[in-house]
């Protein structure tokens, strides 16, 4: 116990990881992670732990007597780089919403086509939506927005993966709408649009009409008394209109800046026979086009703050003119700018083209930027939630990469998952003259003692003291004849003979301090005969075979681990061996 007592560098160490913990936890340090810190800088210490143990709360109990503000300041002075890598950041908080006092409830919705499963691209809306519901204790709503059985066909199991994907995301709504379910609602408001001579049944053809509108003069159709107007609704509803014979248009001014703005499409006539809807099959021939539902919803389910990109500012404005006719105020409308992740697949129709070819595998296809691809490779929802807070409702386009993900992954997944030894493109590495047995116990985590360790027990064979492991090919550039090399948490070897397949060595010493001066490098290992195989699909799909050690047996698919010098990966399969997606580094 004297000697580390004496141990200045040891002390300062201690006081380090101490102070940073205590920045983690209000003031007040724990002792098993600064432990584990500790000796996962200095592994040779752990055959003194409990001494070591006994030093690390009197430095504990020192720095938890200094006044949070202290700690940040003997940090910032003695340790500024440390602290700039180490410190735990705040969680980003959402800025405020507009008016809200305006409203009884907050209300917001996600409204998708369930024409695809869902992708990082609507992780944006999504989050943003359920996390100012939450926020202010209102309510989320889920809106299927599946109106257009001919261009944006909806699919029918897409309903039921975008539900399994928002309660894989802990965004689960608070009520559901399906907008083939509401065809009677959108009618009964025509009709009235109608009758008070804001809408109108325009027959004539589409060039005619853009040539008439581009001018900002009326078509011939405009004019006509509502009376007029009713009677061709009656006959779109009837079937006497084909498709594209007859479009319900909203009244707007015809010499708005915007030519897309004026007098917008509100409904139009399908052909029920050619595309029938997979909801409600030949049951309607009128349906309506996205802004007249969508704006008539939002309305009628009491939505006050609408949360999406602003691609749809001019769909506010066609909006607005419908709410003024009714007599209706229009909700507060957020518009955020587009995000964008480098290399990440976005675009719904490329990804159902891929899934249709055969060039994905399918909806979890680890080179897709999916959900359900996400989930196989063990993203977290917490990862995806903190990058969107990250990032927010601002109005400017962003760019990111997969590492900004990964980075927010890691944070969450690195104190929790347990660690083990996976070695990749496998070769053998024959170890002679071990003086004796080892029995060695590797931690499932270096800062959590209390998880418990594997233990694997290496005899060497008589006479020569021999043991087989498996290293993997990735290290060999490092085993040059007559080095030393330290097997990780083991012992030092130096190598005799390196050749494509095998490598042999000779016991050195024990010490890892020995290795430390020596600049050995650090390898993991898995004895042969302890061991199981192991393939890892990879990010790109391409599959890296392997062996991992035997404790591997106990996971469980679904489990999160990290596999030592390798990266995290999710378990897919446990049985004769072990099938595992990559997540990242």
């Amino acid at each position: 116990m004297s000697q580390i007592r004496n141990d200045t560098e040891l002390k300062e160490t201690i006081r380090k990881f101490a102070l940073l913990n205590a920045i983690k936890h209000d003031g007040k340090a724990q002792t098993a992670p600064v432990l584990g810190k500790v000796l996962a800088e200095n592994p040779e210490l752990r055959t003194i732990a409990k001494d070591l143990t006994v030093l690390v709360k009197e430095i504990i109990d020192e720095v938890n007597s200094f006044p949070l503000s202290d700690q940040m300041r003997i940090l910032e002075e003695r340790w500024p780089e440390t602290l700039a890598k180490e410190k735990v950041e705040e969680e980003k908080k959402l800025p405020p919403l507009p008016n809200v006092d305006k409203y009884r409830e907050v209300v917001t919705r996600f409204s998708p086509n369930p024409d695809c499963v869902l992708h990082l691209g609507s992780a944006r809306a999504i989050v943003l939506c359920y996390e100012y519901a939450r926020m202010y204790d209102g309510k989320f709503i889920l809106r299927f927005e599946d109106t257009d059985p001919k261009l944006k066909r909806p699919v029918i199991e897409f309903y039921d993966r975008i539900r399994e994907d928002l309660e894989w995301l802990e965004c689960k709504p608070d009520e559901e709408y399906i907008q083939s379910d509401r065809i009677p609602i959108y009618y009964e408001y025509a009709e009235k649009l109608l009758g008070d001579g804001n809408a109108y049944v325009c027959t004539c053809q589409p060039q005619a009409f853009r040539e008439k509108v581009l001018t900002q003069k009326p078509c011939p159709c405009r004019d006509s008394p509502p009376e007029e107007h009713l009677k061709r609704w009656h006959r779109m509803l009837e079937g006497l209109y084909k498709e594209g014979d007859a479009v319900v248009r909203i009244k707007t001014d015809l010499t708005h800046s915007n030519p897309a703005v004026r007098d917008w499409p509100a409904l139009r006539v399908i052909d029920i026979e050619k595309y029938p809807h997979p909801r409600v099959g030949a049951k309607y021939r009128v349906w309506p086009l996205y802004n007249f539902a969508c704006g008539l919803d939002d309305h009628l389910m009491g939505v006050t703050h609408i949360i999406r990109g602003k691609e749809h500012l001019t769909n506010m404005v066609r909006q607005e003119y419908m709410y003024r006719h009714l007599g209706w105020r229009y909700p507060e409308a957020i518009h955020y700018g587009r995000l964008k992740i480098k290399g990440a697949h976005l675009s719904k129709s490329k990804i159902v083209q891929g899934i249709r070819e055969g060039l994905y595998r399918g909806w979890d296809d680890p080179r897709l930027a999916t959900f359900a691809a996400l989930r196989r490779r063990g993203i977290t929802p917490g990862a995806i939630k903190r990058l969107i807070a990250d990032v927010g409702p601002k109005t400017s386009d962003v760019v990111l990469s997969w590492e900004n993900l990964y980075a927010f992954n890691r944070k969450i997944l690195d104190p929790k998952v347990n660690r083990y030894f996976f070695v990749p493109n496998p070769v053998q590495l024959l170890v002679r003259h071990i003086p004796r047995t080892f029995k060695v116990g590797l931690r499932l985590h270096p800062e959590y003692q209390e998880r418990g360790f594997k233990e694997y027990i290496i005899r060497p064979s008589e006479p020569d003291g021999e043991a087989l492991f498996w290293i993997s090919k990735m290290d060999m550039k490092d085993l040059a004849t007559g080095r030393i090399v330290r097997l990780m948490e083991l012992f030092n070897m130096k190598i005799e003979r390196v050749e494509a397949f095998s490598v042999e060595a000779a016991f050195e010493s024990e010490s890892y301090e020995d290795a430390k001066k020596g600049d050995a490098p650090l390898i993991h290992w898995v004895p042969i005969g302890m061991d199981m195989p192991c393939q890892v699909v990879m990010p790109d799909a391409t599959i890296t075979e392997g062996i991992a050690e035997k404790a591997c047996k106990d996971l469980k698919p679904n489990d999160i681990v990290q596999f030592e010098r390798f990266g995290f990966v999710r378990i897919d399969a446990v049985d004769a061996k072990i099938t595992a997606y990559y997540a990242h580094k």
